[in-house]
């Protein structure tokens, strides 16, 4: 009932910038959290940013500091700046949403129904 799209990716050299975007329609009052997961090569996914109705913020602390959230409009359009790249961060970055109860959606403990396609981050050292 929910959709979500992605876009901003690219490639960009160590220290650079870029910012992410990810559109969200259908049921969009359904979804208590919002927020970008990340899988590099050879890696498992990561959740990297949430952010809740009433706009509260948490990065992982491998990106708190150089990656802010901001949205318009309530929810969509949801940015995602992202400062300071480093190689490491080189992944498929995903908008996704969770229905869920808020704190079981940022821990994780319950299932992200809803998923973009995915936007390729590249950066070069």
């Amino acid at each position: 009932q929910v959709q979500l799209v992605e876009s901003g990716g690219g490639s960009v050299q160590d220290g650079g910038s870029l910012s992410l975007s990810c559109a969200a329609s259908g049921n969009i009052f359904s979804i208590n959290v919002m927020g970008w997961y990340r899988q590099g090569p050879g890696k498992e996914r990561e959740l990297v940013a949430t952010i809740t109705a009433h706009g509260i913020t948490q990065y992982s602390d491998s990106v708190k500091g150089r990656f802010t959230m901001s949205r318009d409009n309530l929810r969509t359009p949801l940015f995602m700046h992202i400062n300071s790249l480093k190689p490491e961060d080189t992944a498929m970055y995903y908008c996704a949403a969770c229905t869920g109860v808020e704190y079981m959606c940022v821990t994780e403990q319950t299932t992200w129904e809803y998923w973009g396609q995915g936007t390729q981050v590249t950066v070069s050292s």
